[in-house]
């Protein structure tokens, strides 16, 4: 027969643990989509990239989805300029952006930076609706931008971009139809 004897002042403990084997990790990407038509109705050439979403993008999202207030998302595309490009940076804002500058609204193209209206999202991914700029002017444009103000640098910088094949002309009567898809996989 098994005995055991214990004193009052004797301690004893027991820990179980078990993970759950629960892990997740969210990836924010974006992908641009363009369309260069010349006057004539004709595609010129289409390119679509990656783009590097930057800090404050990304702290902006999360700043709006979890703070529980009201807000208006009122999203801008405008274009990257191929002159003095030198990179983009993850701590890139609207304000301050040394590796790059905007091609000039109204000077480039009609009007401020475009406003983008977004589908419903599906399967993780939000795309939005087509946006045009319709040139005024020969340039060289090397990419786009997402952010969220028409003109000035008040607002967030969410994204940038470059095409893939590097910059790529455009002249006068062209438009450029650009999609830009969010994904969270």
């Amino acid at each position: 027969m098994y005995s055991e004897n214990s004193k009052a002042d004797d301690q004893s403990s027991a820990l179980i643990t078990k993970t759950n084997g629960l892990s997740e990790t969210t990836i924010i990407t974006g992908v641009f989509h363009f369309e260069c038509v010349g006057a004539d109705g004709v595609v010129k050439w289409t390119d679509n990239f990656p783009n590097q979403v930057t800090t404050a993008g990304r702290n902006d999202m999360l700043d709006k989805y979890f703070a529980g207030t009201a807000y208006t998302a009122a999203w801008f595309m405008g274009l990257v300029n191929n002159t003095s490009f030198s990179a983009y940076a993850a701590g890139d804002t609207l304000a301050s952006h040394t590796g790059w500058l905007e091609l000039a609204a109204g000077t480039a193209y009609t009007g401020n930076r475009i406003t983008m209206g977004f589908n419903a999202a599906s399967a993780g991914a939000k795309s939005s609706t087509s946006t045009s700029f319709p040139i005024i002017a020969t340039n060289t444009v090397l990419g786009a931008f997402v952010c969220t103000v028409a003109t000035g640098t008040s607002g967030i910088l969410y994204s940038a971009g470059s095409f893939t094949g590097g910059a790529r002309s455009v002249v006068s009567t062209d438009t450029l139809n650009v999609t830009y898809t969010a994904t969270l996989t």
